[in-house]
């Protein structure tokens, strides 16, 4: 049987976050707030999935390095935007969707603008 569609959730966990709205970009949906990019799904049917479900989150190069040395099987480097410290999560084989919500809060946290994350307290 093959996997549930994860496109659905990861949109559901990136709009949650205050302000973040959706945008078609390279063909694919990529996730914004103020119009800054923090994700960027990857389709299994482009080049950008390479055949598997992904999502490429902004990370800090530290994080980007300590996850893909933890689970090389669960997170990669993506192309293009991997050298600048973002961090790709494979999003099939049964993601572990808390970890992938924390990536996101804090993939957000580094592009939202400081006045939007001080109204939201620690709500993020």
């Amino acid at each position: 049987m093959p996997a549930a569609d994860p496109l659905p959730k990861l949109r559901d966990v990136c709009l949650a976050l205050a302000e973040a709205h959706e945008v078609t970009a390279w063909g694919e949906p990529t996730f914004r707030v103020k119009n800054k990019l923090f994700a960027m799904y990857a389709s299994p049917h482009t080049h950008h999935g390479q055949g598997r479900p992904a999502v490429w989150i902004k990370a800090r190069p530290e994080n980007q390095r300590l996850l893909i040395e933890a689970d090389p099987s669960r997170y990669f480097v993506p192309p293009y935007v991997g050298p600048s410290g973002w961090v790709g999560v494979w999003l099939d084989k049964r993601p572990r969707w808390r970890d992938v919500m924390e990536l996101l809060q804090d993939g957000y946290r580094q592009i939202a603008p400081k006045s939007l994350l001080a109204r939201q307290g620690d709500r993020v």
